[in-house]
């Protein structure tokens, strides 16, 4: 009965998926004047503007967006946010903002608030106002599914379209953000500067009947873009307004007393036709603007370079080194004259006994083997394009589900492994499965999804989300692990292809680059040097507003990451077993998996160098965000080199004749 809720939960999730907001690419929208209403059945003539979080570099904590008391309207209204949008802490709300197609709009006014410094709450909001430009929240708009950008020049030669424009500035000495917008050569250091005036330029691609099957000639198109332009503009005058003025809105450090300070908040809008973009193409300008293709190449091109080198050592080991080895094995064998035995096959006796805590690596392992397939599977979606940035919360929604469903594969594997070692605790193996990794990874998401509730940001996940992703991993996965263990334990086990001894034997003294810390060290540094200016780009796209879109890059390195631990792994394991230690199932999936040491330092440097964070709240929140990749890393990793190791291993014993 459980289970059966609970992929009742599950198919939910997936049809939320389908059903979400954002379909950009498949859905086109055929908008329409008024005076063109005759195809109203195939035609809109208003256009929704949506708001969402608003987050910022300088914080890890995003808020909704009335937390600042802009603007509001009925929030009921809000669309119907996905599991992933809701994890990630996707907030889409309906905005005030009235846009019907082609009817420019001079100057409207939205709404007006009035502070009253006798009144703590107002002065609560005006100080939440202050501390959002202080900090450089950015809002987030998003029109026609596609986000509201914000263009400037950046080096006086390229612009920038950004997806998010500053709520305001904060005049500073060292960094004078708000010179761009507000003349502020005039202005106190500190002074804050609210953008309470936005004009929106919305240009669209009017289409012939032949393209879309149906005409609107002049009066109909579909948006190919909206950008947006703040200002700060002081209004003194509420019944007419002037939005031309460029008396900037500085709000007061203080209100005492009877004081009281109003903001209007307004808006223009402006439509222009473009009809040499087409609509398909209109997603070209966002992404263009966003760096660094030729980086990505040279990305490629170096982990390419890394990749060949080491094939070309794992080819020369096993067609030079390996082959000769085998060779002379076989030929003292087939010698009347006994010799003494030596390299890798000394050790034959001792090379597939099991390890100690082989329940702990067999649990590993199968959480790796899951977690490869959730990565194997989002990114394969990803490159066929049904994961688009553009389709908010898919990517993280498509993650969640394949992850729930591939609980029979963490079981399958886990069983398979500990069986191999001789283990006869099944049920523990079943339970610690299906509850260790899973349940590291969901305690550090509740400790810090109760930092984010009690500092009140959008990204704190409610709690009927929580007990959704609790039955999806209790309802699902849980029930589908002891599924694939069954299968696993009822499957024959391994045979090895050499015996093992009673007697373990005695490894001799290690040469430093043979002892186990010095090659767990060295397992991670080229599959690093792999993935590294890959995750620059990631890590843009996680804490700076930076849309990630190159998922055929990401595949491609995620080919090579794979190619790369696992001939580091057989290169270190070869080396160790021509050293006479036998010790190698632990130590093959701590070579690959201390890439993830480098991961987290890598994390460390770019939190330094690159955001600004400096309050208590974030720095905990961005590192405990960081723990929770650094660990499906390294079960990622682990599993890949241990799965190459083992298999090169069971090939290199089963072709030498061992009495």
């Amino acid at each position: 009965m459980i289970t059966t809720a609970s992929l009742f939960v599950c198919a939910l999730s997936l049809l939320t998926c389908v059903k979400a907001f954002y379909l950009p690419g498949l859905a086109p929208v055929n908008y329409c004047s008024k005076t063109g209403e005759d195809n109203a059945n195939t035609c809109k003539n208003e256009i929704p503007l949506y708001v969402n979080r608003l987050n910022t570099e300088e914080s890890v904590i995003p808020f909704e967006y009335h937390h600042f008391d802009f603007c509001t309207t009925d929030e009921t209204q809000s669309p119907v946010e996905n599991l992933g949008q809701v994890v990630f802490g996707e907030r889409i709300r309906p905005s005030p903002y009235k846009l019907n197609f082609m009817e420019n709009v001079d100057c409207a006014a939205v709404c007006t608030k009035t502070y009253k410094g006798s009144n703590p709450e107002s002065l609560k909001k005006l100080n939440l106002l202050k501390m959002g430009m202080a900090l450089y929240y950015q809002h987030h708009w998003i029109l026609d599914n596609m986000p509201v950008t914000w263009c400037y020049l950046v080096d006086k030669e390229k612009t920038y379209c950004s997806t998010g424009f500053p709520m305001g500035c904060q005049v500073r000495r060292d960094l004078d953000t708000c010179t761009p917008i507000v003349a502020t050569n005039q202005a106190p250091v500190g002074a804050y500067f609210l953008f309470n005036h936005v004009d929106i330029e919305i240009t669209y691609h009017s289409g012939a009947e032949e393209e879309w099957g149906v005409g609107f000639g002049e009066n109909g198109g579909r948006i190919i873009s909206a950008k947006i332009k703040p200002a700060s503009i002081r209004h003194t005058n509420t019944e007419k307004l002037d939005c031309n003025a460029r008396t900037p809105l500085e709000i007061p450090n203080m209100l005492t007393g009877d004081e009281t300070f109003s903001i209007t908040y307004s808006y223009r809008v402006t439509f222009h036709r473009n009809n040499t973009i087409k609509w398909s193409s209109r997603w070209d300008y966002i992404l263009e603007s966003m760096p660094h293709t030729n980086i990505q190449w040279f990305s490629i091109l170096n982990s390419l370079v890394i990749v060949l080198f080491l094939s070309g050592m794992v080819a020369m080991i096993l067609l030079r080194t390996l082959h000769k080895d085998i060779a002379r094995y076989n030929q003292m064998e087939c010698g009347e004259d006994a010799q003494e035995e030596f390299g890798w096959k000394l050790v034959h006796g001792d090379v597939f006994r099991p390890p100690r805590r082989g329940m702990l690596l067999a649990v590993f392992l199968g959480s790796g083997a899951q977690v490869f397939g959730m990565t194997l599977v989002t990114l394969a979606f990803a490159c066929l394009g049904f994961l688009s940035p553009a389709n908010r919360g898919a990517l993280m929604t498509c993650a969640l589900v394949a992850w729930v469903l591939l609980g029979a594969a963490a079981g399958y594997v886990s069983a398979r492994i500990y069986k191999s070692f001789g283990g006869r605790r099944w049920k523990s193996n079943i339970l610690l499965t299906s509850m260790v990794c899973p349940g590291v990874v969901f305690s550090l998401f509740f400790i810090m999804n109760l930092v984010l509730w009690g500092k009140g940001s959008s990204a704190a996940i409610p709690f009927s989300t929580l007990l959704a992703l609790l039955a999806l991993w209790f309802g699902v996965s849980v029930p589908l692990t002891f599924i694939g263990a069954y299968f696993g334990f009822r499957k024959r086990i391994l045979d090895h292809p050499v015996r093992t001894n009673q007697i373990p034997r005695q490894i001799p003294e290690q040469s430093l680059y043979t002892q186990a810390v010095p090659g767990v060290v060295m397992g991670g540094v080229l599959p690093f040097g792999c993935i590294f200016i890959q995750l620059f780009f990631i890590l843009n796209s996680l804490w700076s507003s930076q849309m990630y879109y190159m998922f055929g890059f990401l595949f491609l390195v995620f080919v090579i990451l794979v190619i790369t631990c696992s001939e580091t792994t057989i290169l270190l394991c070869y080396f160790h077993l021509c050293a006479e230690d036998y010790h190698w199932w632990w130590r093959a999936f701590l070579s690959s998996g201390s890439t993830a040491g480098y991961l987290f330092v890598y994390c460390c440097h770019y939190f330094v160098t690159k955001l600004n964070i400096e309050d208590a709240a974030s720095t905990f929140l961005y590192f405990g965000y960081t723990l929770i990749m650094v660990f499906l890393f390294f079960l990622l990793t682990g599993t890949i080199g241990f799965m190459a190791c083992f298999w090169f291993v069971r090939k290199i014993y089963s072709v030498v004749k061992v009495d």
